[in-house]
């Protein structure tokens, strides 16, 4: 049999040939692009693993050379995060009202907790938390198994944008939400897209309209922070019945021990019935262990299983899991710092509207406070007024709130200091 050429192989499949060829040819085009792109040379250019060695070998880091180490673009235009100031210079006694932390300290069981691991700080903690997931899953009657805990929520709520966002995609977040949220959306090169509020308060109707096919998350404080304001369980319905399915919608529940109106709702039946939301909690409010880090999350089965694998290994210390979980079957010292806040949240609030200032309905440990804006009375000397007495609150221009205060309920005495320098200032 005489050999058939490649020609002739060809013309023998007729029209049908002619796709396959076009197939091919874009085939190999597409392979040598990616070798071209991928090439080790672009994606490290230079010697560049080998010449930061060296830098670091001979000491050789400075700001000249760390110019040549280019980040993520969109990385440097983001002002960090500015937490509540804890101190003023010269002063050594001073009343905290800048950070929304317990007004009445961890409880007494946490802190013996916290002490008896002293003994074994050598040992790796349990990676899983799985002693504090099953006490956060008994206590509020949920699957342990979809329940994963981070170094705080921020952990979390950073590990979500790493596994569901990136460059050009949207994340979705009120005007006067958490200043932590466009930080995370900007870190992983996300676009945060700002929705107005109404009255100071989460506005669903606002937050559907901007969704378009680009919006990957949405964050939503409730209770939020720094105005206290929250959404009822039915208009949270409404948000996750209006949002994409592909959209994941994270519900950051930090204040809601605090909450005590009826139609207020967590979520949890939220994660239960979809696969595209998660419910975040942390133990650095109520409970009164912001300085050991502890977070959780409820969520659906294979978003709790992606963030299992891209978690730190060991995000979660002993003492902080053995101090989360004194914490949380201590009721009677939750129940006392609740009742605390029943009581003192609407005294301050009705106080400082006598003295003539707008105070925001807050259903959580803090108030929102606007004063004056005249040359006399601002914000801002009022800010310089109470530093002098030794008193902190939280300044929020950051929040676009550039003529308010917010003010933690702390103790009875620091709730009575603070009104009496609210007068002085005001009176004065």
């Amino acid at each position: 049999m005489a050999e058939t050429s490649l020609f002739e192989l060809i013309k023998a499949g007729g029209w049908l040939m002619v796709p396959i060829i076009l197939c091919l040819v874009v085939a190999v085009a597409i392979i040598i692009d990616r070798f071209l792109a991928l090439r080790a040379q672009k994606v490290i250019p230079g010697n560049l693993v080998g010449q930061v060695f060296n830098w670091m070998k001979q000491e050789q880091i400075d700001a000249s050379k760390m110019k040549e180490l280019k980040p993520r673009p969109g990385i440097l235009r983001i002002l960090p995060y500015a937490p509540g100031k804890s101190d003023i210079p010269n002063l050594e006694k001073v009343i905290k009202l800048s950070s929304n932390e317990s007004a009445l300290g961890p409880s007494p069981k946490a802190i013996e907790a916290f002490n008896k691991v002293s003994v074994s700080l050598h040992r790796y903690p349990e990676g899983s938390s799985a002693k504090l997931r099953g006490t956060l899953g008994k206590y509020h009657g949920l699957d342990e198994n979809r329940i994963t805990c981070g170094a705080g929520s921020d952990e979390i709520l950073y590990n979500l944008a790493r596994a569901y966002a990136g460059p050009g995609d949207e994340i979705i977040m009120s005007k006067h939400g958490f200043n932590m949220y466009p930080i995370i959306a900007s870190t992983v090169g996300a676009i945060p897209v700002i929705a107005p509020e109404r009255e100071l308060t989460f506005d669903v109707d606002s937050v559907l309209q901007l969704v378009t096919r680009k919006t990957k998350i949405l964050f939503i404080a409730n209770p939020n922070n720094p105005t206290g304001s929250y959404i009822s369980g039915e208009e949270l319905f409404r948000l996750r019945a209006g949002l994409p399915e592909n959209v994941l919608l994270v519900i950051d529940c930090a204040y809601a021990e605090y909450v005590i109106r009826n139609d207020y709702s967590v979520g949890f039946d939220l994660v239960d019935t979809n696969e595209n939301t998660v419910i975040t909690r942390t133990f650095s409010k109520i409970y009164g262990l912001a300085a050991l880090r502890i977070g959780w999350a409820y969520c659906p089965p294979s978003i709790c299983d992606v963030l299992n694998k891209i978690r730190g290994p060991f995000n979660l210390s002993t003492a902080a899991q053995e101090a989360g979980i004194a914490a949380v079957e201590d009721e009677i010292h939750v129940a006392a710092l609740r009742d605390h806040n029943s009581v003192w949240l609407p005294w301050l609030s009705n106080r400082l509207k006598s003295l003539g200032l707008t105070v925001y309905p807050s259903v959580a440990n803090f108030v929102l406070v606007q004063f004056p804006e005249t040359e006399s009375k601002n914000c801002l000397l009022a800010m310089n007024f109470f530093n002098q007495k030794g008193i902190i609150p939280r300044e929020t221009s950051v929040y676009h709130l550039p003529a308010c205060l917010r003010v933690t309920i702390g103790t009875e005495d620091e709730i009575y200091s603070f009104s009496s320098a609210c007068e002085q200032f005001l009176l004065g």
